[in-house]
This record gives structure tokens, sequence and C-alpha cells, in this order.
């Protein structure tokens, strides 16, 4: 009883949450001259991978490596296969072209360094500070290219508050009960899956994933449904990428994270996803129903898989 409380209630948190933070990102966007495919990028993707950060911390200092990693890992998965999937199947969405020129590849070069970097088995202190610097140069890449990017173009997005200090309120508040939501719903989940007798591996990649990519899911559906593609996919693509550079290279720093225990596989689900959306997002410069559609059953024959294999381990 107390579990199916927890999962129903942070999602019911992380509903309120993401509204909060969509509708007071967007808002300061408009007032301070930033394109909402930034803000998306920025402020709703960080956000939003807060439980993912708070989840990975506690799980590495608990020693949990299975569980840290493998939430990064899943995250970025059912991000792109899951979230993105759902949302291009609810709305298609419009995708600006330095989102096809600067981002999409910045996502895939970081999917390719993180994997190299845990080739040794191990993201150590070292490893955490080259992440946390590519992380550190990518705000700043952002910063600039905003600042000479011509808003012209951008699209037209529904005001929240009027006050600025109530908008960021709003994104303080969003982005609290994101973090509450998301670990209420994750607690919930973990607590079910060992019920079962699922591996800490699988639990990372499948229930823990799925449940601290919520806040996303939530996110960028609420922001299609409004006609907010900016915000839409640059929350799932930063996501993506503060996941890897952020969320692991913090994680590391604090307590090394061992990578034993995942296959090869869950390294190259990850990166296909990434690659696969750079030409689906470059035809037309939009991810329609079609491509969402590819994107949510190549997830499901994932998860699948996966849980086969939770199958297996339960059995033995």
């Amino acid at each position: 009883m107390l579990i199916a409380l927890s999962i129903i209630g942070g999602f019911i948190i992380l509903t309120l949450g993401a509204e909060a933070l969509v509708r007071g990102a967007t808002t300061i966007a408009l007032r301070l001259g930033i394109t909402p495919l930034v803000i998306g990028l920025t402020i709703v993707a960080f956000g939003t991978s807060a439980p993912e950060l708070a989840v990975s911390v506690k799980a590495a200092l608990a020693g949990n490596s299975g569980i840290s990693l493998g939430n990064v890992i899943g995250s970025n998965i059912v991000n792109i296969g899951l979230i993105l999937g759902i949302t291009a199947l609810i709305r298609p969405i419009e995708v600006k072209s330095e989102m096809v020129k600067r981002d999409i590849p910045i996502m895939i070069l970081a999917s390719m360094l993180f994997w190299g970097l845990l080739l040794d088995g191990e993201l150590s202190l070292i490893d955490g500070v080259i992440l946390l610097s590519f992380m550190l140069g990518y705000l700043v890449f952002s910063y600039f290219s905003a600042k000479n990017t011509n808003d012209a173009d951008g699209e037209v997005i529904e005001e929240g508050p009027k006050n600025p200090l109530l908008s960021l309120l709003f994104i303080a508040v969003g982005i609290s009960m994101l973090v509450g939501g998301g670990i209420l719903f994750v607690n919930g989940a973990v607590d079910l899956a060992k019920v079962f007798g699922v591996s800490e591996v699988i639990i990372g990649l499948t229930i823990v994933a799925i449940g601290t990519s919520m806040p996303e899911l939530v996110t960028s559906v609420l922001a299609a449904l409004k006609g907010q593609s900016d915000i839409a996919i640059g929350n799932i693509v930063g996501s993506n990428i503060f996941n890897i550079l952020g969320i692991l290279g913090v994680t590391a720093v604090v307590y090394p994270v061992s990578g034993l225990g995942f296959q090869s596989l869950d390294f190259i689900v990850m990166l296909a996803l990434a690659v696969v959306i750079l030409p689906f997002a470059w035809t037309g410069l939009r991810i329609g129903r079609r491509e969402g559609a590819t994107l949510l059953i190549a997830y499901l024959g994932y998860l699948i898989y996966l849980v086969n294999q939770a199958s297996t381990q339960a059995v033995v």
C-alpha cells in the first residue's frame, strides 16, 4: 500500500512541478530575450534532471554503482526512445537548425566520451573532472551562441506569471517538486522491484531510469501540447548532455563509479538512439509521428530484452 502511494503521489507531484517549471521558464525566456530553445537546453533540462543527480549521488555514496550508472545510461535511453517517441506521437516536434548542427552532435560526442572514459571499468575522480570541464564549456558555448542568435524566428510561447520574481519562484518550486516527486516515485518503484528480486543493474536501467525521467516526460509532453517544440526537444537533448557531463561528473568526483555489470549493448543502444535522431531531425527539421513510433518501438524492444534478463536472474 505504501509503495503504491509513493509511486502515485510521486507522479502527481511531478506533474504539478513540470507545469510550474515550464510556465516560469518560458516567461523568463520572453523577458530576457533568450530563445526558448536555450531555456529548454539549460534551465528546463537541468531542472528535470535534478532527480537523476540526487539519485545518482545518493547511490554512489551508498556504494550502489549499478544504480548510479544505470540511472544515467537508462535515463538517456528513456529520454530519446520513450519520451521523445511519445511526445512526437502526441504532436510532431519542430526542430531548429542550430539544434541539428550543434546540440544533437554535442550529445552524440558526450555519449562517445562517456563510453570511452569507462573502458577501463571505472569513472575516476579525474574522469569526473574531465566531464565537468566539458559541461562548463558547453554552458559557456550555449550562452554566447544564444547572444548571437537572431530571435526573430523564435516560436510564440505562452506567458506565465507577469512578475519576474514570481516567475523565478515558479522555477524554484517546480524544480523542488520535480526532485521531491522524482525521488518519491523512484523509492516506491525500487522497493517494488526488490520485492521481485531484480538485480541492481537492471533496476538502474529500468525502474530508476524511468522514474527519474518522469520529469522529462511530463515536461516535454506539456510543452509539446502547448506548441512549445523548442522546450520539448531542448529539454530532452539538454537533459542527456547534463546527465553525462554534469551528473556523472559530479558523481565521479564524489565517489568513483564502477562499470561492472554493464554490457556493451547498453552503451550501444544509448549511442545508437542519440545518433538516429540526427537524420530524423535533419529531414524537414521536424520529428514526426512516424519517427516517434520508430523510437518508441526501439525502446520497447530494449525494455523487453531487459525484462527477460531480469526474469532469468530471478529464476537463478
